[in-house]
């Protein structure tokens, strides 16, 4: 079983340092969102499960050959009062890292989602006190705001897209279309949850690569994917004249209720981010891309891309639950 986990601890580190690197630097994923969104939840999950997987290996490898063994008989040193001798000073090292790094994940994820949520009733309080209902969209509200503004603000049942009314005297009514199109995207492919995720990866491991890179990659990809979904609805030159409005806002401008770059509420979106934050696509590489289109991978391109992702979580697993299928 020791080598197994000197094959995750390899695996660990292609995936913390090199692997997000190339694909933060390929060019292809802007031809296929969808798919480059699945690779890089794959790295994040792979990664994280080979890091705490090699520790836990590891630390288990006096005890048995496999990882069920293993912790059978972990579980009865704990709290049968086995013998620990077989237990080295690096083993329970070992052990007591993969339990720590796997209760912050967990407790980061969990801190995130309660910050967020707080964030979000409290937002959604003001928009109450300060807001409108849009007569030209349901599910819309509008504020009295000069500065042209467009976000979402998920909530199930409660979700809400918010216009400011500087915004709607700008725009055309095909271009508001465009922008509610756009957010309503964010909206039905629960984008937030993406960004939950990967905003709480970042918090936990600021220090590695991969967290960053994945942060800074998907907010560039769900813009992306919401605009490529309006543009089913609405003409080309529509969308890229409402994101150029949207982006005439206040330099410096951020999204209400963010929190700074490494812990951004992953609740709001801008249509068109005017003052481009941490992680978002600035309206200038989304015109850039609208305007000088590339076609999308081929069939098998993506088929390739989806079948790697899979076996980037598939080895991991592998490697920890049948070690002994592996020939050394």
């Amino acid at each position: 079983m020791i080598w197994a986990s000197y094959a995750l601890a390899a695996l660990a580190i292609v995936l913390a340092w090199p692997a997000p690197i190339l694909l933060s630097r390929a060019r292809w994923p802007a031809r296929s969102p969808f798919t480059a969104m699945i690779l890089w939840q794959a790295i994040a999950l792979a990664g994280g499960l080979s890091m705490i997987g090699a520790m836990l290996i590891w630390g288990l490898d006096p005890l048995s050959d496999t990882l069920p063994g293993g912790l059978r008989a972990l579980s009865a040193i704990v709290f049968g009062n086995g013998p620990a001798g077989a237990l080295g000073v690096w083993h329970v090292f070992a052990l007591s890292a993969a339990l720590l790094l796997g209760t912050h994940l967990v407790f980061t994820l969990l801190l995130t989602y309660a910050r967020i949520r707080r964030q979000r009733r409290r937002h959604r309080d003001l928009l109450t006190l300060l807001s409108s209902p849009s007569p030209e969209a349901g599910g819309t509200v509008v504020i009295n705001h000069p500065a042209p503004v467009a976000y979402c603000l998920p909530g199930g049942a409660r979700s809400v897209t918010v216009l400011s009314d500087g915004l709607v005297d700008l725009l055309e009514p095909a271009e508001l279309d465009a922008v509610l199109l756009h957010e309503q995207t964010h909206l039905t492919q629960r984008h937030h949850l993406l960004l939950w995720a990967f905003a709480a990866w970042r918090a936990a491991l600021p220090w590695l690569p991969t967290s960053r890179l994945a942060q800074h990659a998907v907010n560039e990809l769900i813009e992306m994917l919401a605009d490529d979904e309006a543009l089913k609805s609405v003409e080309k030159p529509t969308l890229i004249h409402a994101i150029a409005i949207v982006a005439s806002g206040p330099p410096g401008a951020t999204d209400p209720g963010q929190d700074g770059p490494a812990g951004a509420d992953p609740g709001q979106y801008r249509a068109a981010d005017g003052a481009a934050g941490d992680g978002a696509m600035a309206p200038s590489a989304r015109v850039h891309r609208l305007l000088t289109p590339q076609p999308p991978l081929p069939h098998s391109g993506r088929t390739a891309v989806v079948a790697g992702s899979a076996a980037l979580l598939a080895l991991p697993t592998a490697l920890l639950m049948i070690p002994g299928l592996f020939i050394w």
